[in-house]
C-alpha cells in the first residue's frame, strides 16, 4: 500500500491493529501487511495504514518506507544474525536481547534454539533458551549504542546487540570496527534483562515502559552505569 499520509484512527483502532500484528508474529513469525490488517478486522485500508503509522510513532513498529513491518520487538521479518526455532515456529530474532525474550513471552515456546555466530571470527554457537533459567556458556554478549540513542538507528542498533565467543573476541572486533566498546554481560545477565523485559506484550490493552520504568527495571536485573541511564 502507498505510503501517503494516513488519518490516525481512533486509539482503540490502534490497539486492535497493534494486538493483531503481535499475535500474528508470535503465531507464525510473519508480520501481516496493511491491507492484509483491513482486511482481517474489517477496517478501511486507510484506516489500517494510519494505525500503522501511529504505532511506528509510539515505538511499538518499525516499519520501512512501504509500511512494511520490520520490527516489532522481539519479533523481526529481516535476518540481525539471530534465529529462533522453537517447536512449532521459526523466528528471526532482532537481537541477542529479542531472542533471549522470546520464550519468555510466546505461551506455547517454553523453550527454543537460538542460533546466531560471532561477529569477530564467525564461530557458530547455538543454545536451548527456555524459561527455567539461564543457559550454560561462556560467550558474552555485547550491546554497542547506549540506552538513550536507542532509537537514533533502532535496525543499527539491534544489528550489534550481539553475542561473541569471549571478551577476546570483542576487543579484535572493537579493534576492527573502529567502534568504541559498549557495555558486555554473561548469557546469565542477558537471560535475567530478557526475561520479563516484553511481559504483557501479547495482552490487550497494553503500554509501553516509560524511561523511570525501564531504568528502574535495568536496575532490577543488575545493570548499572550511564549505559543505561544509571549510576555506577
Amino acid at each position: 500500500m502507498s505510503a501517503a499520509t494516513a488519518p490516525t484512527p481512533d486509539p482503540r483502532v490502534v490497539e486492535r491493529v497493534r494486538s493483531h500484528i503481535y499475535v500474528q508474529l508470535a503465531a507464525t513469525g510473519d508480520a501481516p501487511t496493511v491491507l492484509a490488517v483491513a482486511d482481517r478486522l474489517g477496517l478501511r485500508p486507510l484506516e489500517a495504514a494510519g494505525a500503522f503509522d501511529a504505532l511506528a510513532a509510539g515505538r511499538h513498529l518499525v516499519l520501512d518506507a512501504d509500511r512494511r513491518i520490520l520490527m516489532a520487538h522481539p519479533f523481526s521479518t529481516i535476518p540481525l544474525r539471530f534465529s529462533v526455532m522453537g517447536a512449532h515456529t521459526l523466528w528471526w530474532g532482532g537481537c541477542a536481547w529479542d531472542s533471549f525474550a522470546i520464550p519468555h513471552l510466546v505461551p506455547d515456546e517454553p523453550t527454543v534454539l537460538v542460533a546466531t555466530t560471532c561477529p569477530n571470527c564467525f564461530t557458530p554457537h547455538s543454545w536451548l533458551v527456555q524459561r527455567s533459567g539461564p543457559p550454560a556458556g561462556e560467550q558474552v554478549a555485547h550491546f554497542l549504542t547506549p540506552m538513550s540513542r536507542v532509537w537514533d538507528d533502532v535496525i543499527q542498533t539491534c544489528g550489534n546487540q550481539s553475542i561473541f565467543c569471549s571478551e577476546s573476541c570483542v576487543e579484535q572486533w572493537l579493534a576492527a570496527t573502529g567502534h568504541p566498546r559498549g557495555y558486555v554481560m554473561s548469557l546469565e545477565t542477558l537471560w535475567n534483562l530478557a526475561r520479563g523485559w516484553y511481559a504483557g506484550r501479547l495482552d490487550s490493552p497494553y503500554t509501553r515502559r516509560e524511561p523511570a520504568e525501564a531504568a528502574a527495571y535495568f536496575a532490577s536485573v543488575g545493570l548499572r552505569g550511564a549505559f543505561w541511564g544509571l549510576p555506577e
